[in-house]
């Protein structure tokens, strides 16, 4: 697994739990149609927290994962942003313009 699959099945765990809890007949939609992921490229932590405010303003659902500092990153390093799942025309709002992983 690439380390782009293994960052998104981490932040879509993430959103999964958060959204079993508020919306789970859009998990159940979003599980029914595949479960896509798609790990895009960001230049910075500051990049992704402003990609979180954005997601969050268009009320999606959006969390970011704080590293455990096991490996190579520093503990506490926001690493991967979650977003979704979601209708595919407002995640593009907000990462329309990234790069694949």
């Amino acid at each position: 697994m690439t380390s782009g699959k293994i960052a998104a099945q981490h932040a879509t765990l993430a959103c999964y739990k958060a959204l079993m809890k508020t919306n789970p007949q859009l998990v159940q939609h979003w599980e029914r149609i595949g479960q896509a992921k798609i790990a895009l490229r960001v230049n910075s932590e500051d990049e992704l927290l402003e990609l979180e405010a954005i997601a969050k303003s268009l009320n999606l659902c959006a969390r970011s994962i704080l590293d455990a500092g096991r490996t190579q990153i520093a503990a506490g390093s926001r690493t991967v942003l979650g977003i979704g799942p979601a209708p595919v025309d407002l995640i593009n709002q907000v990462t329309g313009h990234l790069k694949l992983l």
